[in-house]
């Protein structure tokens, strides 16, 4: 009985403070917005700069996006393969540990990518330095998710994950906000010509920051104690798998596959609306509007993201992860075509408005995601699992969105196609959670 009662004590006190919670979870909201300011800037760079500066001049517009949405896919092609690594890393050597090594690589690939000469210089060389960068941002990314992840719901009291969980949710809408700020800020104070000479460098190099915030990270936060429990078990060789990615697939191949349709709704709407939509509304020969007036609607917009994850993932901690998320993903599907009926009258604040609306439906989905795929998995391979199945859905939802937007109006030449490509994605998300069983305040040390 002493000893039960020792055990109910310790597990007490290991417990956060709310104070330390909060440290954690400001950490956490820190670490992913400038990571995913590292990843954003690359978008927007893909859209407006980089058709121009890494590819032949004698290209066509269009084949010259393409050719950078190419580059911007490779990011994401690369995030399972930084799931898949990380994930074993944070699975068997730590949460904080991985973290901080994904932080670091975005870091310096980021910098990398403000000095790289363009074609001009190098000639093809340009593009594939810019590949190979890209790629290690991807693989940085997808490893941050799952650490930031889980640093906040194996550390958050079971009733309020999903709240705390869209701190690292709304890193990614946060990162967005400081990449557009960044483009804005620099771009408003130079001419064009010093804007596509030098000026875009600055937001990619000031990316060094991060590598602060890495070691930050590593000297001040301990790792979760969920971790910490697996890692002192008695029987290490047992607790930890020696292929925590490996025990995943076997484990739960149908939780992997159905967090990946999860994510796909969400993936397809955002990288629409945040880096297809800006080369769609500064075409010449389409809506024509300024750079500066799309950048602004975009960051205005991602604005109400922000509040909403949080607004969400607090409502899914009180009503459960599964009606919050098939809403979310009906009314994306739906809001799709209203939203490029508006966009296409060209009016500014009827494009804000319905990419503002957009944004809100997304969070829906978004805010709860973080708690929804800790919850999925057990310990021992949560960091694998979860990542696997976000990575995933970001591969075949996010990465191809701005390449098959671009195609579809290309070819059909009507927006309402890509919001019907939105309504597709968003039917294949309400039909994966629609699969998986309510895991709301599920106890994580209990997930079999």
């Amino acid at each position: 009985m002493t000893d039960n009662n020792n055990a109910q004590l310790q597990g007490e006190n290991a417990q956060p403070t709310a104070r330390s919670m909060r440290t954690v979870a400001v950490t956490a909201l820190g670490g992913t917005s400038i990571e995913w300011y590292d990843f954003f800037i690359y978008g927007t760079a893909a859209a407006l700069i980089f058709p121009t500066l890494f590819f032949a001049e004698d290209m066509p517009r269009y084949v010259a996006l393409l050719a950078s949405f190419s580059t911007f896919a490779v990011g994401f092609i690369a995030r399972p393969i930084g799931g898949v690594l990380f994930g074993h890393f944070g699975d068997r050597v730590g949460r904080k540990a991985a973290l901080v090594t994904a932080l670091m690589m975005m870091g310096v690939a980021t910098t990398l990518i403000g000095l790289l000469p363009g074609y001009a210089q190098i000639g093809p060389l340009a593009p594939l330095l810019l590949i190979l960068l890209r790629f290690v941002q991807g693989l940085a990314v997808g490893g941050q998710w799952g650490g930031a992840m889980l640093l906040v719901t194996e550390n958050a009291p079971a009733n309020q994950r999903g709240f705390y969980g869209a701190f690292a949710q709304a890193g990614a809408p946060a990162g967005l906000v400081l990449a557009n700020l960044a483009f804005l800020a620099v771009s408003g104070n130079l001419t064009d010509e010093a804007f596509l000479d030098w000026g875009w460098r600055i937001p990619f190099i000031s990316s060094v920051l991060l590598i602060g915030l890495s070691l930050y990270v590593q000297l001040k936060l301990e790792d979760t104690e969920a971790f910490k429990e697996l890692a002192g078990a008695s029987e290490p060789s047992e607790a930890k798998p020696r292929s925590p990615v490996i025990q995943a697939l076997k484990t739960y191949p149908r939780e992997i596959v159905l967090a990946a349709g999860a994510f796909l709704g969400v993936q397809v709407t955002f990288y629409i609306c945040i880096a297809f939509i800006i080369s769609y509304g500064t075409d010449p020969d389409g809506l024509n509007i300024a750079r500066s007036d799309m950048l602004t609607a975009v960051l205005v917009s991602t604005l109400f993201a922000i509040p909403a994850n949080f607004f969400f993932g607090a409502w899914s901690d009180r009503h459960g992860r599964r009606g919050i998320y098939k809403f979310g993903a009906i009314c994306t599907a739906l809001w799709g075509f209203v939203m490029f009926a508006m966009i296409d009258t060209g009016d500014w604040f009827m494009i804000t408005a319905g990419l503002a609306i957009g944004h809100i439906c997304i969070s829906m989905m978004y805010g709860p995601q973080a708690a929804l795929l800790a919850e999925l998995f057990s310990t021992e391979v949560r960091y694998s699992g979860a990542s696997l199945g976000y990575q995933l859905g970001a591969i075949v939802g996010g990465g191809f969105a701005p390449m098959i937007a671009t195609s579809l109006l290309v070819v059909f030449g009507s927006s309402m196609w890509i919001a019907a490509y939105i309504a597709v994605a968003n039917i294949l998300t309400w039909f994966s959670i629609n699969a998986l069983k309510e895991s709301g305040n599920t106890d994580l040390d209990s997930v079999a």
